[in-house]
């Protein structure tokens, strides 16, 4: 049985922002690579600097051959206007069959 004890304590201290993992990401839209050709991808989300599916999409514009990506959100950035890198931490190359980074 898994154990939710993060997620009674976020309940308890009324933190409820849990955001999907890159990696978790990733290793499922791997499984979908060819649909993307040619396509519009609407990224609607809390914040577009922070989240992990903008992130994923924008760093793999070119390899999943996208036509589009629209990041937007509701409420304004904490971060907005600050300097971000786009590939922090990650610098590899883009592999064939493994979208990236």
């Amino acid at each position: 049985m898994a154990n939710n004890a993060s997620l009674h304590a976020a309940g308890i201290a009324k933190q409820d922002e849990f955001y999907t993992q890159y990696d978790d990401i990733q290793n499922e839209l791997n499984h979908y690579e060819k649909h993307f050709e040619g396509k519009t991808v609407l990224c609607n989300c809390d914040d577009p600097f922070e989240s992990n599916f903008c992130k994923f999409f924008l760093r793999n514009f070119n390899y999943l051959k996208l036509k589009r990506l629209i990041c937007t959100s509701y409420s304004t950035s904490t971060v907005v206007g600050q300097q971000l890198s786009l590939f922090d931490e990650m610098d590899a190359p883009v592999e064939r069959g493994s979208a990236v980074m």
